[in-house]
């Protein structure tokens, strides 16, 4: 029995790892999963018979395991061998627990492939050996790169396909690199490094997947498992100041007031002198609670004296504010958030339906709801030539930096220095769809709309400053 706790203890305290699987259609993104899963014995003996069995029905393998059937779990992406949906698998080593994510390479999917990277620590992108880089590898990195992800692993597949010949695999690494350095220049980012590597694999006979392969002896690297397992993880993300977006308002009683919510960043502690927006008021910490599905058959004290970031918690304040769902806390002598009714955001459109002009939508950011409009499309991307192009509105996949204007004013910070109060989505006021997500890059000023007037309000208006001239109303020639 207690080797069985001591097992559970350590598989709890094993750092995770979240990482994404994407490239061009057919690259073997599904079948090195279900490599890595197999290899690393993840798969239960039914899961495999069923594999087998459905090789024989959808199987594009010859007579070998189609591993990719073991990831792609829709009955359309079996029959045409593709990847459609984002398909989450778990599976953990000795040293680490994982999180994938297997992507779909299709254009047509590409607001899928955002939204499976929006979450990764690191991504896994597939070149085939025999076609090399590919416009799908370009609008891939960009994304990527783009949601802010760091680390990038280039696991250049099929060599089983090319000789396993080296000459291949480097001249595959030099194309990359080239398209990438230009890649990073149209970037908003300008103080996010990233880590490039490097691996030559054969998904289907498993060459380099979880151990070396005796095919390839002139690679002296490490197995991608072995990677996986040991690449200290890149992360821009050194925002250390406290935010703490308000998630609910608890009020039992007359005698408590708690603001429920998880810290996104820094440190908290009884007695720090807070500040709220929008409000702008301050206070002090009073009392810092555990919720009670955390404290073991109610027997520890909840109250702490500290709490930090991703813990979820209570906090009680010295007097009692205005405060409600959607507003920021932060600390009083910290580094202050942006606070504006305007913003210049990158913007990935998800919709089918195109994106319209000063057309309001709901933005969602952190906790906070407000109602916004995109003012201007100052520029959409060409993924495939990285150029910049004029634009009058948004389609499905497109990438584009705008500017955004709101309702109110809010507090958010640029994406580049911390992603959980720089990242946002729209959501349509009358579908309920999110119909794009985006990084915030830069501060603006909000644009001021014309109002446009019919014939009736101009008369109107005409008649009361005739007739009418004490109630002070404006000439008409300043509302047309």
């Amino acid at each position: 029995m207690k080797s069985i706790i001591n097992y559970l203890k350590e598989h709890e305290n094993k750092e995770m790892l979240r990482f994404i699987t994407c490239g061009s259609v057919d690259d073997g993104k599904s079948t090195l999963i279900g490599r890595l899963l197999y290899d690393s014995k993840k798969i239960y003996e039914d899961q495999l018979a069923q594999v087998k069995n459905e090789t024989k029905k959808y199987g594009t393998t010859n007579e070998e395991i189609d591993f990719a059937l073991l990831v792609d779990g829709l009955q359309s992406e079996r029959e045409q061998g593709i990847t459609i949906d984002v398909a989450y698998r778990f599976f953990s080593t000795d040293k680490r627990k994982y999180i994938i994510a297997d992507t779909p390479g299709h254009e047509q999917y590409t607001r899928n492939m955002a939204t499976g990277a929006s979450t990764a620590d690191l991504a896994v992108i597939l070149i085939d050996a025999r076609k090399g880089v590919l416009t799908q590898t370009i609008r891939h990195t960009f994304i990527v790169t783009l949601m802010g992800i760091q680390n990038i692993l280039i696991a250049i597949n099929k060599m089983d396909l090319v000789n396993y010949d080296e000459a291949i695999f480097n001249k595959i690494i030099n194309e990359y690199n080239n398209m990438f350095e230009k890649l990073r220049l149209s970037l908003p980012y300008k103080n996010i490094d990233f880590n490039i590597d490097f691996i030559p694999i054969s998904a289907l006979k498993g060459d380099n997947v979880t151990n070396h392969s005796q095919n390839m002896r002139w690679y002296k690297g490490k197995s991608l498992l072995s990677y996986l397992d040991t690449i200290n993880i890149l992360n821009n993300n050194n925002f250390n100041a406290f935010r703490y977006p308000v998630q609910y308002v608890n009020r039992p009683n007359l005698d408590f007031r708690g603001y429920c919510g998880t810290i996104t960043n820094g440190k908290i502690q009884v007695g720090d002198e807070i500040k709220i927006y929008p409000s702008h008021k301050t206070a002090t910490i009073k009392e810092i609670i555990l919720p009670v599905n955390n404290i073991d058959n109610k027997k520890e004290n909840p109250y702490i004296k500290k709490a930090e970031k991703n813990m979820a918690v209570t906090l009680t304040l010295n007097n009692e504010l205005d405060i409600s769902r959607g507003d920021l806390i932060i600390k009083k002598d910290e580094i202050e958030p942006k606070f504006n009714d305007s913003f210049e955001a990158m913007l990935i459109w998800f919709d089918d339906q195109s994106m319209q002009k000063n057309r309001e939508y709901i933005l969602k950011i952190y906790s906070k709801e407000t109602t916004a409009r995109v003012d201007k499309i100052l520029y959409k991307k060409n993924i495939n030539t990285l150029e910049k192009q004029e634009a009058d509105t948004l389609n499905l996949n497109d990438i584009a930096r705008v500017k955004i204007d709101l309702s109110e004013k809010i507090a958010f910070d640029f994406y580049e220095e911390n992603k959980e109060t720089g990242a946002f989505i729209l959501i349509d006021k009358l579908t309920n769809n999110t119909v794009a997500a985006g990084m915030i890059v830069g501060d603006a000023t909000k644009s001021q709309i014309k109002k446009t007037y019919t014939d009736s309000e101009i008369a109107l208006n005409e008649y009361i400053r005739k007739f009418y001239p004490e109630w002070g109303c404006k000439p008409i020639e300043d509302i047309k």
